[in-house]
């Protein structure tokens, strides 16, 4: 996988500040000219670096409560577990991990009783699966889509201090629905464009997404691998936290550059937390520097992100590509191991 120059991290910061933003708007906030914006863009989708897409937020199908699930495989078909896994409309977010499990997935599940236990069977069912383990998400701190300016540039933005907007199922139509279906596969999609394929006016179509966007019910987001951007290790912790001080460890983690995820687990006191760090040693100074010095920290568990495979709800479009580079034909099992505190 390429390294991206000064430009293109530049461009693709632009881009996660607005997936939809003009050539010329880019072209303009990275000192460029716009030929050289397209070319560039162009380029990084071409190579399967880049994805911009367009979601619905959480509620638009009805209530919902979100799950973060570790799953172990019988040896060899991890692959194949995960092909099957990102295909799910419920997966949020997906990743091949070290540690006692192989696969770490967000599972978005309505909240009507019956559906959670469903769903953990179906994942259950899978040809590979041999267990599992499964804890409600109580709160979320931070889920920064800004991480790039966080961790590319000095003026970083503010993080996130809410919850995810939540959008009811009433706020969206089904030409809403086909709206957010086209721009989910290409979200840099022109309304002209949208317009011929539902035959709709162009002006109805920049008018409902406009809405959608204005009103909460749906998001441009912009995925790109870590690595590119020299981030070399991407890594969850569960942290242990002594429980009358867990939110002064969050609002501390919440600040910090490296975090790129943070939310309140209901099982152990513990936060779970992504990290970015540009190198190994990166990592070591985080947990030393600031996790260890946290009062209230009592321990944490590990595991590296070996590949990202989906992200709000899209899958990644370099995974299959590196899956490919690193087995080859036939497939064969990915290397395991562990990190702990």
């Amino acid at each position: 996988m390429r390294s991206l120059d000064e430009l293109d991290r530049q461009i693709v910061v632009a881009l996660q500040s607005d997936g939809r933003a003009s050539w010329t708007s880019i072209a303009a906030a990275v000192d460029t000219s716009v030929p050289t914006v397209a070319r560039r863009v162009q380029q990084l989708i071409s190579d399967r670096l880049l994805r911009v897409s367009v979601a619905p937020s959480l509620g638009s199908n009805g209530p919902v409560e979100t799950f973060f699930t570790r799953i172990g495989c019988r040896p060899g078909t991890q692959i194949a577990v995960a092909e099957q896994l990102v295909a799910r409309e419920d997966v949020r977010w997906a990743s091949l991990i070290t540690g006692t499990y192989d696969i770490a997935l967000e599972l978005v599940v309505n909240s009507e009783p019956t559906r959670y236990p469903h769903t953990m069977l179906e994942l259950q069912q899978i040809d590979g699966v041999q267990r599992w383990y499964s804890d409600l998400l109580l709160h979320v701190y931070k889920v920064s889509t800004d991480w790039y300016w966080q961790l590319i540039d000095d003026r970083s933005s503010t993080p996130h201090t809410a919850e995810p907007l939540l959008c009811a199922p009433h706020h969206l139509d089904r030409v809403d629905w086909a709206i957010i279906d086209l721009l989910r596969e290409d979200g840099r999609s022109s309304f002209k464009h949208i317009a011929g394929v539902l035959e709709l006016n162009e002006s109805t179509v920049r008018r409902r997404f406009e809405r959608m966007i204005a009103d909460g019910c749906a998001s441009v987001f912009t995925i790109v691998p870590a690595p590119v951007l020299g981030l070399e290790a991407e890594t969850l912790l569960w942290v242990q936290v002594e429980p009358a001080k867990l939110n002064a460890v969050a609002s501390a983690l919440h600040h910090h550059r490296s975090v790129r995820y943070l939310a309140a687990t209901l099982d152990g006191n513990s936060l779970l937390c992504e990290v970015i760090t540009d190198s190994t040693k990166g990592l070591f100074d985080f947990t030393t520097a600031t996790l260890a010095n946290l009062d209230g920290v009592s321990g944490w568990n590990a595991s590296v992100e070996l590949l990202v495979l989906k992200r709000g709800f899209v899958e990644t479009p370099w995974w299959r590509d590196q899956v490919a580079e690193q087995t080859g034909p036939p497939r064969v099992a990915l290397a395991r191991g562990e990190a702990t505190s």
